[in-house]
Formats: C-alpha cells, structure tokens, sequence
C-alpha cells in the first residue's frame, strides 16, 4: 500500500478555556507539535476551539472576534511546515459573522469552512450570534477529500452531510462542542449513524472536553466505520490527543479500528460531570479553595464529597453552624463526613448572633407570633458566617440545594441560597441517595478524595430535615421525595400537563401545590448560583420561565 493509500489524522480531544485565545493557542500548537512528530497529514481542533466554548455574547464583541481571527492567521504561519490544522475560530466577513471552521496549510489559511445549521434549543442561542451559511464544498488534503459538517450540521438527516458527499466527499469528520446530558453518547452514536447510513461514509467525530459555567463537554469522540459500526471512542472526559488512521481500499476509505472504551454508566458520567464542572469552574476563573456549611444532611455531604474529589480534601473547609434545634446526629454525622474526607472542620454556633438579632428586632416584631421568619434568620445568619470566611479567607461558597428544592423553592434566598457554585443543582433528591450510595461504593483515578464509605450510612438512610425548628422534617412541609420527584420530572423535565400526572395515579392537589411551588420559586433560581447540568432540563438556559406569571394549569 502506498502512500497515497494512507491518510494519518490526529485528533485533539481538548480543554480550551472561553476567552483565553492565546492559552487555547498554545494548546492547539502542542497538539501540532504531537501530530508532526506521528507524522500525521492533519490535526484537528474541535468547533470554536481558539475562543472556548461556548463564548454566548463575548463573541459578537468585535475586540474579541478581531483579536481571534488575527491569533488564527498568526497560528498558520507557525504550523507551515508540518500537518494541515483545522480549528475552530469565528470568521467576521465584513458584514457577517461566522461560526467557522479554519483550514490552515503551508503557512496560510486555506479555507474557512462555514457552520450552516445554527441550533437554538436547549443551551444553544447561535442563531443570537452568527450568520447562517449557504452549502460549503469538501477539502482535498494530501490523497483524501475531506467533508467537515461543523457539530449541528451533521444532526439534521438529509442535508449538510448528502450534499457533502454528493460532493465527492470521501470520509466525513465532525469537529464538535456538544455538552454532556445524561445519555448522551449513545444519542450522538444514533444521530451520527443515521448520517453513514444515508451517505455511505465513514464519520469521525470530534468533542472537546471540559467545563463551562454550568456545562460540561464530555469528549468521547469517536469514529464510525462505513457500516456504522464504531472503529473506535476515546475516554470521555479526559483530554485525549490520538492518531487514527485511514485506509483507503477497492471500496473507499475505512478507519484503521482502534479501542472503544466505553461509555460510563449514568451514576458515574453524572458524577464525574459534578466533579469537573467544579473544577473547571474554580481552575479557570482561578480560585483554588471552597468552604460549605455542612449539616449533617445528605445534600451538603455529596458536595463537601464532590468538592474534595475536584479539588483535593486539603481545600476544602467544612463548617458546622449549629443552632439548639440541630440534633447531635447531625452535629456526629457532619464532622464524620469531614474526618472521612480529611478536610478542615470549622465549628462556628450561631445562638449568639442570632440573639442579638432577635434582642434588634424585638421592638418591631413586638405583638407577631414566631413563624418562618424567625426560621430564616437562621439561615441568612449562617450564610452571612459563610461569606464573611469567604471574603476573609479567599474561598468560593458552594451551595447545596438538590434540585428537587432549586425545583419548589424550599431553600432560604441569601440563605443557604448564597455562593458562587452548585454542584447538585440539577440532581433530584432521590438521585443525591443513590449517587452517595454509587460514591462510597466506587473510587475512580479522577477522584482526588479518598476512597471508601466517604458519607456514613447514617446520614443517608435518616429522614431529611432543614433542623430550623423542633421536630422538623421536610415531608411536613413537601409530600415524600419519591412522589416529589416523579412529579418535578412530569412537570419540569418532561413539560407533562397536571391532566396527565393525575392519569398517571397522582393526587391532583398534591400535584398542582408542587405546580403552584415550581411557579413561585421562579424569581428564586433567576437568583441562583450556577451548577453543573446534568439534564436537558436543567434550571437555567434549558428552561427560561418569567418571573411574573399569572398562567396556572386548568386541566
């Protein structure tokens, strides 16, 4: 077989950080650099890499689109003598801006390949922010012509990819950043499929890796041989640089089949997406240490677990903030977890602030019954401690509502509301019991906490209760977690009608006071911390509610 049979193409599963055009830079020629050395004819980036993804808004910034187009053209010249790169890098024409692909090649910028199909659902808003393009042609590098769909351009059946190959496109390959939800490998492998079976061609796609705000790309790029059979996927969530290579053959090109490690069972994929989201969240905007208040409730004990697993046990500080209606269990289970884990412990009692808030407000409060309010105080005085550590010791606050509370707002604002992540944000009550139960049982390479029964099985097999009065638990105020849940999911997750949960065996008023929480709480989340999304229904970008809403459900 000789040379002009062969094709070697690196492919560079990265973590590029929004806005740092020349670190993204650096790591795209390092990745030059590895291909060269493997003697590759091309290396490619994935979608936007140069800028980081996704940059929403920055990128309609001239300063910024400028600045990365200059870095793009400047990049071609120190990779003229070796491997053709493809990166991701908007492309302003004068008049429009693209979501571009570069093809850079002997010292020039050869092709700015164009995204045509803009996705605005979900996360994605670029038909906000880019121009849609007309059909591009494929790319003939050394003996292979090449067609590149740019992400949602190889989602849609019958389009982009057809017209490509009826180019004469012999081998297609996706660079992408497609965020993590659950299941989402195997959804791409069935979208991708679709895409081989309608033109005949093999398919490589490319993911990046990596956390952004709330999501995570999670890598496991892959490759599809012309059958639609995998010829090989890399890890997800590792950064990867690896060198495929092709063939070409009496009935066209294949890949040279590789290893296919497999996806990650949902438990941990959720995991590991919990544990990078906030280490990217601290690495990249630079902060090195967390606190949390932890209770002795199952929800703060996965995050300080998560939190220790992402950062190292030694930057993180647990803080107990006991009132007289905190049990000695949970005062037991709280400092076990912190032990177990081997983080700081902080003791801190609140009875003496929260006295002399009582002693101030007494005048006013003067003939009004005790209520929630004085439950709050106790709350809000906890999260003022919490951010006065913060802003003395230079650590970010997380926050610990599971999303089964984010949901109906059973969380106090500038309370236990207040810090800068949440890592459960979009993890329900019910998947906080069995993902502590997947921790203490599981200890992964990525995880730089310890191994072990890490939460105590007290903590989770005891009722939940926010410890703001005597006796309390949170079924006196919600109905039980496993109904709450089912409910949230038809409500939230899956935009169900009340009609059809009540079909479904559900208590109709049960249903409708969990319709009336989710509604009132709006004004609540559009308050909230970020958190890592786990879901393609995640409180934030996936589902944008207004705040003022008199619409209820009449069925």
């Amino acid at each position: 077989m000789d040379m002009a049979d062969t094709f070697r193409l690196t492919l560079a599963q990265l973590n590029p950080v929004v806005g740092d055009i020349p670190g993204n830079a650096d790591m795209a020629r390092a990745a030059w650099t590895a291909a060269k050395e493997a003697g590759a004819d091309m290396v490619m980036l994935t979608e936007s890499f140069l800028t980081g993804y996704q940059p929403q808004d920055l990128v309609m910034r001239p300063a910024f689109w400028s600045e990365a187009m200059e870095a793009c053209e400047a990049l071609a010249k120190d990779v003229a003598d070796g491997p053709v790169m493809g990166i991701g890098c908007p492309y302003h024409d004068g008049k429009d801006l693209y979501n571009a692909y570069w093809v850079l090649e002997g010292g020039r910028v050869r092709r700015r390949i164009l995204k045509q199909m803009l996705p605005n659902e979900t996360v994605f808003d670029e038909k906000r922010l880019f121009s849609h393009a007309e059909p591009q042609d494929p790319i003939k590098i050394g003996p292979l012509t090449l067609g590149i769909p740019i992400c949602e351009d190889a989602w849609w059946p019958d389009a982009v990819c057809e017209n490509l190959a009826d180019k004469g496109a012999e081998v297609l390959a996706v660079p992408n950043g497609s965020p993590y939800y659950r299941g989402k490998v195997e959804t791409r492998h069935g979208v991708m499929r679709a895409r081989v079976e309608e033109t005949g061609l093999p398919l490589i796609y490319l993911n990046m890796v990596g956390g952004q705000d709330d999501q995570v790309f999670d890598g496991a790029s892959f490759g599809m041989d012309a059958q639609g059979e995998l010829a090989f996927q890399f890890r997800e969530f590792d950064e990867v640089i690896r060198h495929v290579d092709l063939e070409k053959g009496d009935d066209g090109w294949r890949i040279v089949p590789g290893e296919v490690v497999p996806a990650l069972p949902a438990y941990e994929a959720d995991y590991r997406v919990m544990v990078q989201s906030l280490r990217d969240y601290m690495g990249k905007t630079g902060f090195k240490k967390v606190l949390l208040g932890l209770s002795g409730g199952i929800d703060s004990a996965i995050v300080a677990t998560i939190a220790a697993d992402a950062l190292g046990p030694e930057n993180v500080r647990c803080v107990m903030l006991p009132s007289e209606y905190t049990s000695q269990g949970s005062l037991d289970d709280a400092k076990a977890v912190a032990e177990r884990l081997g983080c700081h412990y902080d003791f801190v009692p609140i009875k003496g602030p929260r006295d002399a808030v009582t002693e101030a407000l007494a005048p006013l409060f003067e003939g009004y019954a005790p209520d929630l309010t004085e439950e709050n105080i106790q709350s809000r005085l906890r999260g003022l401690l919490l951010m006065a550590m913060s802003n003395k010791f230079g650590e970010m606050l997380l926050t610990t509502g599971n999303k089964s509370e984010v949901a109906v707002g059973y969380a106090t604002i500038y309370g236990d509301m207040a810090g800068g992540y949440n890592p459960i944000k979009d993890l329900y009550k019910m998947r906080v019991f069995e993902t502590c139960r997947w921790r203490n049982a599981n200890h992964r390479d990525w995880m730089m906490g310890p191994a072990g029964e890490v939460i105590p099985v007290s903590i989770i097999d005891k009722p939940p209760s926010a410890e703001l009065r005597d006796d309390q638990k949170d079924s006196d105020s919600l109905p039980p977690y496993e109904v709450l849940d089912a409910i949230l999911e038809g409500l939230v997750d899956k935009e169900l009608s009340v009609a059809e949960l009540v079909a479904q065996g559900f208590d109709r008023d049960t249903v409708k006071k969990v319709e009336h929480l989710i509604f009132i709480s709006e004004y609540k989340r559009f308050q909230s911390a970020p958190g890592a999304r786990l879901t393609m229904r995640s409180f934030w970008l996936d589902r944008r509610y207004p705040i003022v809403n008199r619409w209820r459900d009449k069925t």
